[in-house]
């Protein structure tokens, strides 16, 4: 490793400083520091990141280390994993990078180190991006890269969107990883020497977010280093941990380019997605409330970013495919005695839609069951208060669609014509025709009708990506091509009609990354929603995002499972709240519940959508679970839930703490505890520090039960 002297001379530029001896920049944040320097060979080398303090005391003693490139590419020496690999025209598959020029530029609003390096051999331009969020304590990564050549192509063969590289330590990873039905499960492992990967290869992340957290092995639980990051991107996409046997471990995140190239013809550019990665001092929470601020309150589309997200009834678990007026109009009129203030059809509105084999391509309503066309059932509904919200499932058709039978070529084949066995086919959206297609169908739907909602679903696994059609050398860009145009599809969508609402659905939480968040407004979290399985997903879900994209439905009960409706509405209330059940099976005290925890919910619903996320007890570790919301003020909202009794007694006792301790409260001030239901009676006070440091009894008892605090400063 290559040491330097101590930079003697720097111009500081708001969150980036250039340094001059050695050249180079540190980039600092509220608690961060990333250090890059320019070696003697005209490398760009980041030497650090992490605390400030840290990267204060490294300069004092002139640590400056040259490690792997801030843009490592396939050449020289294999000891590290690449974020760019190419190959010129004349089948060399080896870069050098050199550095051109750095220079800070505003985007958006943005402090952003732009990084301009050039093969020395070949026409190779990669610029680097590392744009400064400070008050997140989040950077984003990205890069462009192009041919600058006048002939040949050069091929992408990877092109990843960043690399950070973390002390040598022994560190914990924690990701989330599951099924479909079984999103959000948090997991943990120690990263050995080697590669850990976290992978999409299906186009739907069902199985694993594109979320990580790192922290060192013996960490405080509640507080010390972590890094954690996020990649903006709903297509394949991998994270790659990268442990050497020294200790450092470097992370990259980007476009999985499995069965994917991209080809560069001169002149042309490849940008890559952001990944957004960030450090903090405050443990797992401070990483999770600084990721979820950064969401809220920058990534999420600007129409609504603010607003509360409304409370939604869905019809799919009433009624299925066999829908009408009549019925629907009935299910709104009780929707709208319980305070629901959306209605959302789900599938079966469209032409020929009777069952999951027909229908799904052909966007018109369907006559027969609509002989009016929605106009009208819209504004009896909108008459009643509430908006009006409904399904599509626009990338995908069966064989049985019109559009499919008119259009074959448009439908993804892979000669000699294989089909897996599956209902649903893709649309090939990487075509131009199938993009001004839907375009077309859909600004008609929305222009037509009243429709303030869209529930975007996608419910296959992309398969069978052939393009036969097109020239063989750009083949393989389909998978990428297809990911751009449904980006575009929805952009122009939002630009069209700015105040529609967007809720991302992928046979439940398949895709739920800041890439889709950037256009949709909230999420779909799993299509599992029994209440005891959702507490494990929730609590998973918002160590990587905001609470107020989180969709959580209130339903039947699940199979084996066996409920209150209380217990469910106080599950659903961690989220964005919705009900899907069949309201016409509801009794009137079902229906008296069901008013009150809406209004209950409608309480707490600005400290659940737009506060502060604590987690306070962790359903992974016990047989309960809790989470705080908060606002600037600490006013707090704290929703507790028993998963299984405690076995007590001289036998068995609880092995579990049987105390509420609450977190981000002030110590001298005093607060006031009330239960939801009792928001109207005196509560009990206690102070901050009590609250924080002893705590008060557990306030939930048996199995399967719920308990909703309100903690409120004392005037």
């Amino acid at each position: 490793m290559f040491c330097c002297s101590i930079a003697i001379g720097q111009t500081k530029k708001g969150a980036i400083t250039e340094l001059a001896d050695p050249k180079g920049w540190v980039i600092e944040t509220r608690s961060s520091a990333y250090q890059l320097y320019i070696n003697s060979s005209n490398s760009i080398r980041p030497v650090f990141y992490g605390s400030r303090e840290q990267a204060e005391q490294q300069k004092k003693n002139a640590q400056w280390f040259d490690g792997i490139e801030e843009v490592p590419v396939r050449g020289n020496f294999p000891f590290k994993t690449p974020a760019l690999e190419v190959i010129y025209a004349d089948n060399v598959r080896d870069a050098e990078l050199e550095y051109v020029k750095g220079e800070v530029i505003d985007i958006e609003g943005r402090q952003t180190l732009k990084i301009t390096q050039k093969d020395k051999y070949y026409p190779l331009e990669v610029t680097s991006y590392i744009r400064v969020l400070p008050e997140f304590d989040i950077l984003e990564k990205w890069m462009v890269v192009k041919n600058t050549g006048t002939k040949g192509n050069i091929k992408i063969e990877n092109a990843q969107s960043g690399s950070i590289v973390l002390p040598a330590d022994e560190y914990m990873l924690t990701h989330l990883a599951g099924k479909q039905m079984n999103e959000f499960q948090q997991q943990q492992t120690l990263l050995t020497p080697g590669l850990k990967v976290i992978q999409s290869k299906a186009f739907k992340a069902n199985f694993n977010p594109p979320w990580f957290m790192v922290r060192p092995q013996n960490a405080a639980k509640d507080a010390g280093p972590a890094w954690f990051g996020s990649l903006h991107y709903s297509g394949n996409w991998d994270l790659t941990f990268d442990k050497s046997i020294d200790g450092n471990v470097q992370i990259l995140g980007g476009i999985n380019f499995w069965d994917s190239a991209w080809q560069l013809v001169p002149g042309a550019s490849f940008e890559t997605p952001k990944l957004s990665v960030g450090y903090t001092n405050d443990g797992p929470d401070g990483a999770a409330q600084n990721m979820a601020a950064y969401a809220r309150k920058t990534i999420l589309p600007a129409r609504h970013r603010n607003d509360l997200r409304p409370v939604l009834y869905n019809n799919w678990e009433a009624t299925f495919y066999a829908v009408n007026e009549d019925q629907q109009l009935e299910l709104a009129k009780k929707a709208k005695d319980i305070g629901i203030e959306l209605f959302v059809i789900d599938d079966g509105w469209f032409k020929g839609r009777t069952s999951s084999t027909t229908g799904l391509g052909d966007w018109e309503v369907d006559k027969t069951k609509f002989p009016n066309g929605l106009g009208p059932m819209i504004k009896k509904i909108n008459d009643m208060g509430m908006d009006f919200g409904i399904w599509i499932e626009p990338e995908s058709l069966v064989p049985a669609a019109e559009v499919y039978k008119n259009h074959p070529d448009w439908v993804f084949d892979m000669p000699p014509n294989r089909t897996l066995p599956i209902t649903r086919r893709y649309l090939n959206l990487a075509k131009e025709d199938v993009y001004q297609h839907l375009l077309e169908v859909l600004s008609k739907l929305l222009a037509e009708n009243n429709i303030k909602f869209i529930k975007w679903d996608q419910n296959s696994y992309l398969s069978e990506t052939g393009w036969k059609s097109a020239p063989v050398e750009i083949q393989r860009e389909v998978r990428i091509r297809f990911m751009k145009n449904v980006y575009r599809l929805v952009d122009e969508l939002k630009k069209r009609f700015p105040n529609v609402w967007f809720e991302s659905c992928a046979s439940g939480g398949g895709r739920v990354d800041l890439g889709m968040l950037s256009r949709m407004d909230q999420a779909w979290v799993s299509d599992d929603t029994s209440p005891l399985d959702r507490i494990y997903m929730q609590y998973g879900y918002l160590w990587a995002l905001p609470a107020n994209t989180m969709v959580s439905w209130v339903t039947g009960n699940a199979v084996h499972q066996s409920t209150s409706l209380d217990f469910k509405f106080d599950v659903s209330m961690a989220g964005v709240l919705a009900v899907g059940d069949d309201l016409r099976k509801w009794n009137s005290g079902d229906m008296a519940t069901a008013a009150k925890k809406i209004a209950e919910y409608k309480v707490i619903r600005p400290l659940v959508q737009q506060g502060t996320v604590y987690h306070l007890v962790s359903p992974f570790e016990e047989n309960r679970s809790a989470l705080q919301y908060s606002d600037a003020t600490t006013r707090s909202a704290v929703i507790c839930y028993n998963m299984a009794e405690y076995l007590m007694g001289s036998q068995y006792g609880s092995r579990q703490a049987s105390t509420l301790k609450l977190k981000g409260l002030k110590a001298d001030q005093a607060y006031i505890i009330q239960k939801i239901e009792e928001r109207d009676k005196p509560g009990t006070t206690y102070k901050g520090a009590y609250l924080m440091n002893i705590g008060i009894e557990w306030p939930v008892k048996g199995a399967n039960k719920s308990q909703i605090l309100l903690v409120t400063p004392k005037q």
